[in-house]
């Protein structure tokens, strides 16, 4: 009953008891791993123990297994995962977990559970070395403790990679010590929208709150223990509204006092293309990588309206010194500008699609998010993707159109829809490829941790299953994920309860 449903896996009669006695052989962080993860609630103490342990996880580079995979095996003997590096000793464990009862995911001892796991076999590793999930903070500030919350999620779906929208024209989140107005001016605005229907509406309440860079850099180690590398994005030149009312010299109308966004959708503003302006932002990339670890840096570039570069004077000369005549593609040259920046401190940057054709450096990684012939038009350009289609794995969507509904951004999006979702095309990209799939959860209406957790479970489920790639049929599934609601309600997350499934879906 695991979820992403493993490559090989051969059930047997029988069934392994831990108590307190098991022991424990791993290496350390392996061992430390269980003990943090199982010992809450079972109170197991998972002893360091010698060859005899009854749970033994080792690393063996023979196995081929690649990157993440792993096998394990449950027997009279005790559970043995052997894998070729940490990470898929990782996958181990969280799989080992699954098979225990759903109660061991509380955070508190549970009495009266007998803790078991099934004779069994399994030989694992995913499809794509990329599956995650997006949370967008910088409309609406989220706990550091959700961010825990969306890392444990996804390390127990064995999915990689957590996204993080840190700046939006609503809300700059990230902490730039050598520029604090960025978040004491841009991390506030005065008020928020009030639904869909009364969009010209406001709240009056004042919103806000940052990270501030060790609170990042906690949650950056914590992720990292369970395998899982946070992959930060400082959105820019638009949706830059919030860094150009902190910095007016930023934006393209010298002397204009811009307030932080307090609307949805797409703002004509837009940094200008000052060097200052440049330096600037290579200022926040300097401090966002020594926070961040992960090799590869979002960018954004995406809804960038050219007008304001159109009409101011700096841009224009920008334009005649580059030799360009279309002010769009000065597009292209900030993200040339930074990415030249970030491949000195050994980093690779990640944009939206827009970027294609547009400039693009040749080594980004696109996540292609308009329409899946977004993918197949970045694959044809000769960039790695990111597969991330708004009509197939945007969970700000609705997830179903009957009444009651809490208010989403639109669309319809229902789980057996992500379920079936397969992000490669079906014709070969030359050695380009897709790196993997991402479910995208933007917040303009999601402004709670229960209203985030509401759009994002259960479809998270079924996107970790696309990005393993060992989809099966949805009834298989849909048996799998009842098992998998009863440990979230043990985790103590909120999640929209599936529709009844029948066979005829």
């Amino acid at each position: 009953m695991l979820i992403p449903q493993p490559v090989s896996y051969a059930p047997a009669e029988g069934r392994l008891t831990l108590t307190p006695q098991t022991a424990v052989s791993a290496p350390a962080e392996i061992a430390a791993l269980l003990r943090e993860l199982l010992g809450p609630a079972t109170g197991l103490p998972l002893a360091d123990g010698g060859e005899d342990a009854e749970l033994a996880f080792a690393l063996d580079d023979t196995t081929g297994l690649g990157e993440e995979g792993y096998r394990l095996t449950v027997d009279g003997t005790g559970a043995r995962a052997v894998a070729g590096t940490l990470t898929g000793l990782r996958w181990a464990v969280q799989a080992l977990r699954q098979l225990l009862p759903p109660q061991a995911y509380a955070a508190t001892p549970v009495t009266g559970i007998d803790w078991t796991l099934p004779y069994i076999e399994i030989e694992d590793r995913p499809r794509y070395p990329w599956r995650g999930i997006m949370i967008d903070v910088g409309r609406w500030y989220q706990p550091v403790s959700w961010l825990r919350t969306v890392v444990d999620l996804l390390a127990l779906h064995r999915m990689n990679t957590l996204h993080l929208h840190l700046t939006e024209d609503q809300g700059w989140r990230f902490e730039v010590r050598s520029h604090p107005r960025l978040t004491e001016v841009g991390a506030w605005r005065h008020e928020s929208p009030i639904g869909h229907e009364n969009i010209k509406q406001a709240d009056r309440t004042p919103h806000g709150g940052h990270y501030t860079q060790d609170e990042l850099r906690e949650l950056v180690a914590y992720a990292a223990r369970r395998g899982v590398t946070i992959v930060p994005e400082i959105d820019l030149p638009g949706h830059t509204t919030a860094a150009i009312a902190a910095y007016p010299e930023l934006g393209n109308n010298p002397g204009t006092q811009l307030a932080t966004g307090t609307r949805w959708g797409i703002y004509d503003t837009v940094l200008n293309c000052d060097d200052a302006t440049v330096r600037v932002m290579k200022d926040v990339l300097d401090e966002l990588v020594d926070v961040f670890p992960s090799p590869l840096i979002h960018l954004g570039g995406d809804e960038v309206p050219p007008a304001e570069w159109s009409a101011n004077p700096g841009a224009q000369a920008r334009m005649k010194e580059l030799g360009l005549t279309d002010p769009e593609d000065l597009l292209g040259w900030w993200i040339s500008e930074l990415s030249a920046h970030l491949r000195e401190h050994g980093r690779r940057v990640v944009v939206w699609d827009e970027l294609v054709g547009r400039g693009a450096p040749a080594e980004a990684v696109v996540m292609a998010w308009r329409h899946q012939d977004k993918v197949i038009e970045a694959l044809r350009a000769g960039h790695d993707v990111v597969a991330t289609p708004c009509e197939h794995v945007y969970l700000d969507y609705y997830e179903s159109d009957a009444p009651g509904e809490p208010v989403s951004i639109g669309g319809l999006l229902p789980l057996e829809k992500v379920y079936a979702y397969q992000p490669e095309p079906g014709e070969p990209a030359g050695d380009n490829r897709v790196l993997g799939v991402q479910g995208n959860l933007w917040g303009e209406y999601l402004p709670t941790v229960g209203r985030a957790a509401y759009n994002l479970l259960p479809r998270l489920s079924a996107v970790a299953e696309a990005g393993w790639g060992t989809r099966t049929e949805l009834g298989d599934f849909r048996q799998r994920l009842d098992v998998m609601l009863r440990r979230f309600d043990a985790l103590g997350v909120a999640y929209r309860r599936p529709e009844p499934y029948s066979a005829g879906e």
